[in-house]
Formats: C-alpha cells, sequence, structure tokens
C-alpha cells in the first residue's frame, strides 16, 4: 500500500475515535413515593425518589446514584446507605412526622457527547422551610468518566474563569434590580460554586441558597456564554 493511502487512512481512524458518540444516550425516568405502612394523612412523612436509568452507560448509573445518595447528608460525617431504596427505608423507619425527603436527577442536556445531568434535592426536617440542594454531572460518553473544572480549562486559565464568572455575577446583580443595593452587594459577595454545566452553548453556574443571595433568591444561575471561553476552555469543549 502507498505510503501516502496507509496516512491517508491513519488520519481518518484517528478522526474517527476523536468524534463524539453519535446520537443520543438512551435512558428511561424511574420514579418513586413511599409513605410509613399504614400512615394516612398529610403528616405522614414520605421519601419521593425521580431518577434516571441509562441502559447503555452503567457507569453514568452508578454516579447518578452515589451524587443522590450524598444529597441526603445532613451533616458531613453520616454514613451514606448502600442504595436509594436502603436510604427509603432507612428514611422511613425513624422519620418524624411531617419530614419529607425530594431526590431527582434529570437530563438538562445532550451535544456533543456529553450529558449534562441537574441533580436536585429537598430536605425538610422542621422549621419555616426545608433546604434544597442542587448539583451538576457532566459526563463524557467517550471516556465513560466525569468532568470536572480543571479537565475543561486549559492550563493556567482558573483564574480567568472565575473572573468571567464575577463578571457574570454583576450582571446577574444588573438583572435582579441589586446592583445599587450597598447593603446586598456588601453581605452577598460573589464566591466560586461547585456546581458547574458544560452546556451546547455557555457555561452555567448554579448557586446553592445562602451562598451569594438569600434563600427566598432561590438557586441563582449566571451564565457564560461560550465565545467569551475562547483561549479559557480546551477547544474540544467550545
Amino acid at each position: 500500500m502507498p505510503k501516502l493511502l496507509v496516512l491517508v487512512s491513519f488520519l481518518l481512524l484517528s478522526a474517527c475515535q476523536l468524534l463524539p458518540l453519535g446520537g443520543q444516550a438512551r435512558y428511561e425516568r424511574q420514579a418513586w413515593e413511599e409513605r410509613p405502612a399504614g400512615c394516612r394523612g398529610e403528616a405522614c412523612p414520605l421519601v419521593n425518589i425521580d431518577t434516571l436509568h441509562f441502559p447503555d452507560e452503567p457507569a453514568l448509573d452508578r454516579l447518578i446514584e452515589q451524587r443522590l445518595l450524598e444529597m441526603t447528608r445532613l451533616h458531613a460525617n453520616d454514613p451514606l446507605p448502600a442504595s436509594l431504596r436502603e436510604y427509603q427505608r432507612s428514611y422511613l423507619s425513624g422519620a418524624e412526622p411531617e419530614q419529607t425527603s425530594y431526590l431527582q436527577a434529570q437530563v438538562r442536556e445532550q451535544h456533543d457527547g456529553l450529558i449534562v445531568i441537574e441533580l436536585s434535592s429537598y430536605q425538610y426536617t422542621g422549621g419555616a422551610h426545608g433546604l434544597p440542594g442542587r448539583g451538576f454531572i457532566n459526563y463524557e460518553r467517550r471516556g465513560d468518566r466525569e468532568l470536572q473544572l480543571a479537565d475543561l480549562l486549559l492550563p493556567g486559565q482558573e483564574a480567568a474563569f472565575w473572573s468571567l464568572a464575577a463578571e457574570a455575577h454583576q450582571r446577574w446583580l444588573v438583572e435582579k434590580g441589586h446592583a445599587t443595593d450597598k447593603e446586598f452587594v456588601a453581605f452577598w459577595q460573589f464566591q466560586p460554586t461547585r456546581n458547574i454545566a458544560l452546556l451546547s452553548d455557555r457555561v452555567l453556574l448554579k448557586y446553592d441558597v445562602y451562598s451569594i443571595a438569600p434563600y427566598a433568591s432561590g438557586h441563582p444561575e449566571l451564565s457564560i456564554p461560550k465565545e467569551q471561553l475562547r483561549g479559557i476552555l480546551k477547544p474540544q469543549y467550545l
């Protein structure tokens, strides 16, 4: 075989290996709600679980369950149950009236060989309101792995990324009418977040309650358009 033909064949094979997996990943919703056996009425404690099953992505299945279980922790050192079903049984066996636990996983987007999962939780143990939680999984199908921020950024670009996030925070303050409120700006200052989603057109940052705004503000979202991230994100993620 001529050398040029060998080289072209090698380049075509390499390109195919680098292309994202074709099509959308198959998944199904798995949802259920349970109360203690024999309990009736609105005061009954309950567990509501709304999760996902990816038949062709077993590593992602395990990761989703692990992350949802981590969101059940009320204290950092609380042991993790072995499974969502085990969590349900354990919770209901010791829950007080009106206590509730909601856990949810949803597909936020699929694009370019990535699956972006949004995780939500709500734990009510009493008082005026419960504690909601949020999180993301950016799952790269080609490598069967979760992408962390360090995987997305070019070397040495973390400070530049958070500088753009701070600018997005300023836009959020203006949009929500807080920019001229000196007390709000002084108390609810910008900070990084671990909840980062790599969407098709932007990077989305979602904040926990009480992080950069009061509880009534819910989960603030900041967006950085991808065109602003050239030279900061690795080219394959643009």
